[in-house]
């Protein structure tokens, strides 16, 4: 590495970090940093495998703590810390690493040996998320909405080739029609190429003769969109819908995906616990000593509840069937919390009255 950049920080760790400890940071940077992902970094991921390689052997780690470098190997194609391209260099302690995880070597180094890397991978347009508020009503029963968004999509006037609709398509001549492109570098691995998409063409192989005066040959633009959303019955607050392929369009690839984080409305009659709805209702002590009927409000209209003779403060009465609703048709119930008020004041009528009711035993 041309910036001599010290292994330990390069990793993360501290010069008094366990094999293990060295294992696990380059884990975890190696996947962060590999070229293969859409935040992937072909620097970086070469500055943490030399990091590793040498710090995950005893000897080489020996030498570098003692002389800050490595002896050894020093022919030409060798990298600062001494390493072959690719002839000497010990490849085990990497798959080593990695089988933790559960990965494939070739998945990880096969885009800087056996010569050339393949761009496996179509390109793919980003993902975007927004935030919809609906009502708790709706977050029960569900709802169906529509949001006008802004963001790059495919473009109406040419349906994203990037040409006058009718006109020629044409062999791109900076790629020959492949699509892609050799990018040759050296590294410490030594000649490294890399097969990228080609940019004037977007790795389609085909350019527009004619270009569309909309996109200006782009085939995508920014534009406003009417998304359709369908919350389903049952969503929670903070919870995701996601709506694969409609986040934005990249030319010569696939689009994004939308992400919809649900905020639900408080309610102050009602709340969710599971399946079932919750409330409360306020019992008079006389009612609830000799029982009666209460109409009460639902989320579906008014409801007719028995309160039992004897039902006491804080007890739990059901109505089956009328929670939230699930995929599988059923539906949970709607529980009433019962609170019994006492009144503040009492006339002498009353006083007399609940005197007697003492002098029962009640």
């Amino acid at each position: 590495m041309a910036d001599k950049r010290d292994y330990y920080e390069l990793l993360g760790v501290t010069k008094t970090a366990t094999k293990d400890d060295i294992k696990k940071a380059f884990h975890k940077l190696a996947h962060k940093f590999h070229p293969d992902k859409k935040e992937g970094d072909a620097d970086r991921f070469k500055e943490v495998s030399e990091a590793y390689s040498v710090l995950s052997d005893d000897k080489k780690r020996a030498e570098y703590d003692s002389y800050g470098r490595v002896f050894g190997g020093g022919g030409p194609g060798a990298g600062a810390g001494g390493f072959q391209g690719g002839a000497g260099f010990d490849f085990s302690q990497f798959q080593d690493a990695f089988n933790q995880g559960g990965f494939d070597m070739g998945d990880i180094f096969s885009d800087f040996f056996g010569g050339q890397a393949e761009a496996s991978r179509m390109r793919r347009g980003r993902d975007i998320s927004i935030d919809l508020e609906v009502s708790f009503r709706d977050s029960v029963f569900g709802v169906k909405r529509s949001v006008l968004l802004a963001k790059t999509g495919v473009c109406d006037s040419c349906q994203g080739s990037g040409a006058v609709m009718g006109t020629e398509m044409l062999t791109c001549k900076h790629c020959n029609g492949a699509g892609k492109v050799h990018e040759t570098s050296n590294s410490f691995f030594g000649t490294v190429t890399m097969v990228q998409p080609c940019k004037y063409c977007k790795g389609q192989g085909k350019v527009p003769k004619e270009k569309c005066q909309t996109c200006r040959g782009e085939g995508v633009y920014k534009k406003q969109e009417e998304i359709a959303i369908a919350v389903p019955a049952g969503i929670n607050g903070g919870e995701m819908i996601r709506l694969t392929g409609m986040g934005e369009a990249v030319a010569g690839g696939v689009a994004g995906d939308l992400y919809v984080k649900v905020h639900v409305q408080p309610d102050a009659r009602f709340k969710k616990d599971g399946p079932n709805i919750l409330t409360e209702i306020s019992v008079k002590l006389s009612d609830a000593l000799l029982g009666t009927s209460y109409k009460i409000e639902t989320l579906e209209g008014s409801e007719v509840l028995d309160i039992p003779q004897g039902v006491t403060h804080g007890e739990t009465l059901t109505i089956k069937g009328k929670g939230v609703p699930s995929a599988r048709g059923k539906r949970g119930d709607f529980l009433v919390k019962i609170r019994i008020t006492l009144p503040n004041k009492l006339s002498r009528t009353a006083r007399g009255l609940i005197e007697k009711l003492r002098e029962e035993g009640i």
